[in-house]
């Protein structure tokens, strides 16, 4: 049974375009966490599931290939030819598709065949009265090094600056190629992709290289979906805090987690809370796998408390996939808390209002 019922769409765009906060912090735990992965505890994961809602709902379309005819992708790939290597037993940020870069004639260089497989959409069931997000994994640096490999990845940039910018124009012309379908076939009120650009202590990058070879891409896709009247939502892991204020620059809707041990997040709220939306990712590295039921209501009350504005600019999320490494009660917990204290928060700022 439904202990809530989710907010309507207008009280999404509200809290994002800082019109006002809803009667509860929004929330959308569901899509970061990963109930198949409990073994026999799924059915108590997805119980949890059935009594708390979703706000808004996200449909995942999906991403080309590396290589055509992989995973049943056929030609909706990156790269126009096949691999004819075993697969190797090495992280997947040491895969070398494009050992070199004579490999590839850019000039001529097709988009992944969309028409190759029969449906763009891992699931597409909407509800009208609710915000939608249509949504793909990997964004220009994550699709860098998935051809190229993490190391050349990162050298690319000074070594074959002008190989990178072929790279990412041919990214953004087939990022935008999926918000038309998607807006076309769905009517979305936003856009979500990821592209983690940030480690545990910094970025990946300098801000030579992020103006250069981000902020221009970047650019150009928000003011694509803001076009087609979406906002933009990106979620990118680690310290990234030198490049935030690049990105409100650019439009940047919705900024997702401000990770947990990363950065200081009431630094983060002073300096940006009421300039863009925070979609506030929990901890998923010690609180929720670690800490006791109190420590995760503690976390939920210190996340409202540090990012709450009257305006809006919050919701609350896992700051990455959970996984069966969480207990199932402090999973309850999380939800629980979010759920009541959300809500009182914004009945406490009324009756403040009112005497």
């Amino acid at each position: 049974m439904v202990k809530e019922l989710p907010l309507k769409k207008e009280d999404i765009v509200s809290v994002i375009e800082g019109r006002g906060a809803a009667r509860r912090v929004p929330i959308n735990y569901h899509f970061w966490v990963h109930p198949e992965t409990f073994g026999e505890r799924e059915p108590e994961v997805r119980k949890i599931f059935s009594e708390y809602p979703e706000d808004f709902q996200v449909v995942t379309m999906k991403i080309p290939s590396v290589y055509k005819n992989e995973d049943n992708m056929g030609e909706y790939s990156w790269l126009p030819f096949e691999n004819n290597e075993e697969v190797a037993k090495v992280g997947l940020d040491n895969m070398v598709a494009i050992k070199e870069w004579d490999e590839i004639d850019f000039d001529n260089l097709p988009l992944p065949n969309i028409e190759d497989i029969n449906n763009i959409y891992e699931n597409e069931k909407v509800d009208d009265e609710r915000y939608l997000l249509i949504h793909w994994w990997f964004g220009f640096f994550e699709t860098h090094w998935r051809l190229r490999g993490m190391t050349n990845a990162l050298m690319d940039f000074y070594i074959y600056p002008d190989k990178v910018h072929k790279l990412y124009n041919q990214f953004n012309k087939h990022f935008k190629r999926l918000m038309d379908i998607g807006v076309n076939e769905l009517n979305p009120d936003g856009v979500f992709i990821s592209d983690d650009i940030g480690m545990q202590s910094a970025p990946f990058f300098s801000d030579e290289i992020f103006e250069e070879f981000f902020k221009p891409y970047y650019k150009e896709i928000i003011e694509h979906a803001h076009k087609n009247d979406m906002h933009f939502w990106l979620h990118t892991c680690g310290n990234i805090k030198p490049f935030i204020s690049s990105f409100i620059e650019i439009g940047l809707d919705v900024l997702h987690p401000i990770q947990k041990h990363t950065m200081l997040e009431e630094n983060i709220a002073k300096l940006y809370g009421d300039k863009i939306c925070i979609w506030a990712g929990f901890d998923v590295q010690q609180k929720i796998p670690w800490g006791t039921n109190e420590e995760v209501r503690e976390e939920v009350r210190f996340m409202i408390d540090t990012y709450y504005r009257d305006s809006g600019r919050l919701m609350l999320t896992a700051g990455n996939g959970v996984n069966q490494d969480c207990r199932v009660d402090a999973l309850e917990a999380l939800f629980n808390e979010s759920f009541n204290y959300g809500s009182r928060q914004m009945n406490n700022r009324k009756e403040e209002v009112v005497e």
